[in-house]
């Protein structure tokens, strides 16, 4: 697949280690997946999602249960969940995932993101056909051979395991990441380094240094914009 989960979630983890930027998002995040369903994650199953990837990035249990009691107590704070599609530096492309109380205000800062790095905003499909959505699950203690066999006795059929560094990454469908993870779990397996429904690119590129440069630039403006969740994109960042 070539993409390195553990850096990747490395680098965002040393980006955001002094800020706490990536608990209000995960915060948000939980409030909205509460407040739409039962604020109990085993009979919501996003509320369940969300909670099991603030778990890989160590997310405070008060941050948590704060953004729970909030959507029990009825606040009538309403988020719109939304999705944005544009291009980079030399046909690069990028998907941005926000979740905000003013639209306006999120388009003006996402398009402004984009115009001042040398890319522009697309309509809506200009990109995301080039993407598939895909749950990414990793841990660790057990060779990929391993969690094929777990896998098969279970009878789910994924997309790709692979060994990474000291971490198997299984690459499934994104109703399976549950079935995925349940299984894993009734083998022993209680931590994940990774559990992400993310958006694969089906070709990654490779930029020149300077518009590599740039376009590193313009993704880290648009994350560390309040409204954004997720950013995904086609660039091969790896050292």
């Amino acid at each position: 697949m070539g993409r390195k989960w553990n850096n990747i979630k490395e680098k965002k983890a040393s980006k955001d280690a002094n800020t706490s930027r990536i608990y209000a998002k995960f915060g948000r995040e939980i409030y909205v997946a509460a407040k739409q369903g039962e604020p109990d994650p085993e009979s919501n199953q996003a509320l369940k999602f969300v909670l099991e990837r603030a778990k890989t990035y160590n997310v405070p249990k008060h941050i948590i249960d704060r953004a729970i009691e909030k959507a029990k107590g009825g606040s009538d704070e309403n988020y719109d969940e939304l999705r944005y599609e544009g291009f980079g530096p030399n046909g690069s492309m990028v998907i941005v995932d926000a979740l905000t109380n003013n639209v306006n205000r999120t388009a003006s800062e996402v398009r402004a993101a984009f115009g001042k790095n040398g890319g522009n905003m697309g309509v809506s499909g200009s990109v995301a056909y080039m993407f598939d959505a895909t749950a990414v699950i990793g841990l660790e203690g057990k060779s990929a051979d391993e969690v094929l066999e777990i896998l098969m006795e279970a009878d789910i059929d994924v997309r790709d395991i692979i060994e990474e560094e000291d971490s198997v990454i299984v690459y499934a469908e994104p109703d399976q990441f549950h079935a995925v993870q349940e299984a894993l779990k009734s083998a022993g397996i209680t931590e994940f380094t990774v559990a992400e429904l993310t958006m694969l690119a089906q070709n990654e590129i490779t930029l020149p240094e300077d518009a590599k440069a740039q376009f590193e630039k313009m993704i880290d403006v648009l994350e560390d914009l309040e409204d954004v969740q997720q950013v995904y994109h086609n660039v091969d960042l790896s050292e």
